[in-house]
């Protein structure tokens, strides 16, 4: 299989799937001298995955990563103080599947005969044969993109340290849209959402605040650790806070769902997703992502232009299409009303307006880089549907009877932020050695 593999200078290749023994995502490009922890890893791959709250599968992976290569095992010499830093090599980060058990098993194979319309069951059995890996949908599975969450905050913390904040919320789910507002506010409200997240997340405290997992641990040892959790999933999650949505306000200001900066419209797209989710159906809607602190001239041209790239974001699960700026907007406008007009203002170019979305001619303006994710409604649905039998061709009726989420909105934006993470390294990467050697 190929197709697995992105980047130039910052290079991420993925590989697993939704029920084999778990994911993998092998990092190339990031510095030496990174202290990288799995602690931190999770505190991103937390956002993303099943089972935390009333809008995701009850799928209960608790996504807990491994680092197997690319940090030293111990100080270089005695006293160096670089244990667990990155060391150049590739960083290779395991995330096992522990919630994959028989009954879940059977399910898809009781209806694998008969691809579900929406997922890739079909097209994927056309292009691999009977032994595609139709389990879960295989790497065609929202499970795949956990390995983006990881690479993707490797990428995040080089980014920070190059002053460049990369975010993402939810703009808009089951037709409700939050308003529009200000960077500084949204990135505010994410960054509270994430601590929030933190503090209530029962596998954060129980493994690695209480210290079960540490990064002294060797491999095997912290193996053995994830075999007992396997074992105690549901008396883990049991240990959860349970913490009243009025508490979660006041002591976080975020809606404790969904990561929209506006409360209130946070709790109209729990509302509305429900109210569709009661008829066994299923809701879409948008994330946006918000790059900022991003130098002009990033991005190439032609191939490699900087929206392009960022357009590649299509190749995450459910993602329909992608948008920059203004957007899909832009065919209503005229151009005096599309166009940035610029002025100077104490030496610096200051733009009027920003429907470019930061970029102009595939390169970043310096303005920060606004991108859009159309989501699509989650496929899997408790609704009778018409399919095929693959391997006959007779025509069935399909309705859904595996774990499923009532919109994947919800999770999809940790994935996005994520993603833009490492689109934006890679072409900062290239952008320094093209400075370094115009500067010569």
């Amino acid at each position: 299989m190929i197709g697995c593999h992105t980047g130039r200078l910052f290079q991420v290749t993925v590989a697993g799937g939704s029920y084999q023994e778990g994911l993998t995502a092998v990092v190339q490009g990031h510095p030496p001298g990174m202290l990288l922890t799995e602690q931190e890893i999770y505190g991103d791959l937390l956002l993303r995955k099943p089972g935390a709250d009333e809008l995701s599968s009850p799928r209960k992976e608790p996504d807990l990563p491994i680092i197997y290569s690319g940090l030293n095992a111990a100080d270089t010499i005695e006293g160096a103080g670089n244990r667990n830093h990155t060391n150049g090599t590739p960083l290779s980060i395991l995330i096992p599947n522990l919630d994959r058990h028989f009954i879940h098993i059977k399910q898809y194979q009781d209806t694998n005969r008969t691809p579900r319309p929406g997922h890739a069951s079909y097209a994927s059995f056309i292009k691999y044969g009977p032994d595609d890996d139709a389990i879960g949908a295989g790497i065609f599975s929202g499970r795949y993109t956990s390995t983006i969450v990881a690479a993707g905050y490797v990428a995040k913390k080089v980014l920070k340290k190059c002053s460049i904040e990369v975010f993402a919320y939810v703009k808009e789910i089951a037709g409700v849209r939050c308003p529009d507002m200000a960077a500084e506010r949204a990135l505010e409200y994410t960054n509270n959402y994430k601590e929030m997240r933190r503090d209530l997340d029962p596998f954060y405290q129980e493994i690695y605040v209480k210290g079960r997992i540490t990064m002294e641990m060797r491999f095997l040892e912290k193996m053995k650790i994830l075999a007992e959790i396997e074992q105690q999933i549901d008396d883990i999650r049991g240990k959860a806070p349970k913490v009243k949505p009025t508490k979660v306000r006041e002591k976080y200001n975020v809606h404790p769902i969904v990561n929209c900066p506006d409360i209130d419209a946070a709790q109209e797209m729990v509302d509305a997703c429900n109210k569709i989710a009661k008829t066994g159906d299923s809701a879409g809607g948008t994330v946006e992502v918000v790059v900022t602190g991003v130098p002009a001239g990033l991005g190439e041209p032609v191939f490699d232009k900087m929206d392009g790239q960022l357009g590649k974001m299509l190749g995450i699960g459910a993602v329909k299409g992608v948008e920059v700026g203004a957007g899909f907007a832009v065919k209503d406008m005229t151009g005096s009303e599309n166009n940035d007009q610029m002025h100077a203002e104490n030496g610096k170019v200051v733009f009027d307006s920003n429907n470019a979305g930061g970029i102009t001619g595939g390169l970043s303006t310096g303005q920060p880089i606004v991108v859009r994710l159309a989501v699509k409604p989650t496929p899997t649905i408790d609704k009778p549907q018409k399919t095929i039998d693959k391997y006959t061709l007779q025509n069935k009726e399909l309705a859904a009877i595996t774990r499923r989420d009532p919109t994947i909105v919800a999770r999809i934006w940790p994935v996005a932020e994520n993603y833009t993470a490492m689109v934006i390294l890679d072409n900062l990467m290239a952008h320094y050695g093209y400075q370094a050697l115009i500067n010569k």
